[in-house]
């Protein structure tokens, strides 16, 4: 089944993700999980509904009603006003996705099909996380609640039923995995973590479950870095004391949501002049970057970054084969359900909103014709109020038959009953 069988309400994404952008594009588009319900305010002066879900490999916006190609369109442009980036650099980078498309790509990513780790599950968190804070912010319409709350559903079954998520990789585990191939035994190795985030917890307990000798933890707020610190066994550090803890560790992590570099080129040159040539594992899994590039052409430091990931993630995915085809069934079932709710959604508002109208009628007429008529029995009125609501189940008896039965897969039908009746598309769906 294509976008192009797909009738009902308009839906479109458009965003980028690890398959289609390269690290520096996707860290221009990129939103620390703070500032998202002020970016959704932004969103709003170009669309207005919509759902960005954003995490550290992917920024994605969605939205649905109205005209898609307009909507497609005006997301663009929020993505290039928000990137800085000229049209001509970020266009090739845009994954756009409509219709049936764009269902199924909320549907597969809400699943870990489409994470960089497969079967991951912090994805499923973060989907559930972009509709919450998009509720909060008022941006969400009636067709995008069903479609994540849809890919929720799928995602729940799909790890429900098949082993894809079963010791599953993740960022932080990987993260554990490249400074093991650069060090050896972690365990007689100490490390140091920047950023005490969701991020930082989960690498400072993969670190910690791996056996590190020594976990030192930095952040911002020293209260944060205390509270992770003891519960890990750890260290809480100063800020101002980064430099001499680097000193001294074998592999740092960063992973802070800075908007810019905060490990920079002249800091480490400097820590590693006082190593006597003993090598520094840097592991970045900050978007955007936390580390500065050139810091990985220092000698003896080993740089990664989250793009890193790419070969660790491949054979990650084919080891889950079976899983991945048994996930993709789950999928192609529960699409098939979804399809008929969602191309009903076209037609729902409009027949509520076409007896909405003849009620209103109905009642204004009944009214005018009581204050002309002498005072009637209880029993007259009732007649009269039965009668009336007759005449218009009658009368919009066929109409909404055939807008049920043949509705859903004919928006030029749709069309011409909203025409006929001077029916508001957009007016019935958000009365809906």
């Amino acid at each position: 089944m294509g976008g192009a069988k797909l009738a009902g309400p308009s839906l479109c994404m458009v965003g980028v993700n690890h398959d289609t952008a390269p690290l520096a594009v996707r860290e221009s588009l990129s939103i620390s999980r703070g500032r998202v319900r002020g970016v959704l305010n932004r969103l709003r002066d170009f669309v207005p509904y919509g759902v960005i879900l954003a995490t550290c490999n992917r920024t994605e916006i969605y939205a649905a009603g109205g005209d898609c190609r307009s909507a497609s369109d005006a997301i663009v442009a929020f993505l290039r006003e928000r990137s800085g980036l000229p049209e001509e650099e970020l266009s090739p980078c845009l994954n756009v996705a409509v219709g049936y498309e764009a269902m199924r790509h909320i549907a597969e990513t809400a699943s870990g099909l489409r994470s960089m780790i497969v079967g991951e599950w912090e994805i499923l968190g973060q989907v559930r996380q972009a509709l919450e804070d998009a509720e909060h912010e008022r941006m969400v319409n009636p067709p995008l609640r069903q479609l994540f709350r849809h890919a929720i559903r799928v995602g729940r079954r799909v790890r429900d039923e098949t082993d894809i998520s079963r010791n599953a990789l993740s960022v932080s585990s990987v993260a554990v995995d490249l400074a093991a191939r650069a060090v050896g035994d972690i365990g007689q190795r100490r490390a140091v973590l920047i950023g005490a985030g969701q991020a930082g917890k989960l690498a400072a307990r993969a670190f910690v479950q791996r056996g590190v000798s020594r976990l030192s933890v930095v952040n911002r707020s020293h209260d944060s870095a205390e509270e992770l610190a003891s519960s890990l066994g750890g260290a809480a550090v100063a800020l101002d004391d980064l430099q001499s803890e680097m000193e001294s560790a074998d592999i740092l992590i960063s992973c802070t949501g800075a908007p810019h570099p905060i490990v920079h080129c002249d800091i480490v040159s400097d820590v590693m002049a006082k190593r006597q040539e003993r090598p520094l594992v840097v592991v970045d899994i900050a978007v955007p970057r936390d580390v500065e590039e050139a810091v990985g052409r220092i000698e003896n430091v080993y740089l990664y970054d989250i793009d890193d990931f790419t070969q660790m993630s491949k054979a990650n995915r084919r080891a889950r084969e079976r899983e991945i085809a048994k996930a993709m069934s789950i999928v192609d079932e529960e699409m098939e359900r979804f399809i008929e709710r969602w191309r009903a959604l076209d037609v729902k508002p409009v027949v509520g909103e076409l007896m909405r109208m003849a009620e209103e009628v109905r009642r204004r007429q009944l009214r005018l014709t009581l204050k002309k008529l002498p005072p009637l029995s209880d029993e007259e009125r009732d007649s009269l109020e039965a009668m009336t609501k007759a005449i218009v189940n009658k009368i919009l008896h066929n109409p909404i038959r055939c807008l049920k039965n043949n509705g859903h897969g004919d928006g030029e039908l749709v069309e011409t009953v909203k025409d006929l009746f001077g029916i508001d598309g957009q007016e019935a769906e958000e009365r809906w």
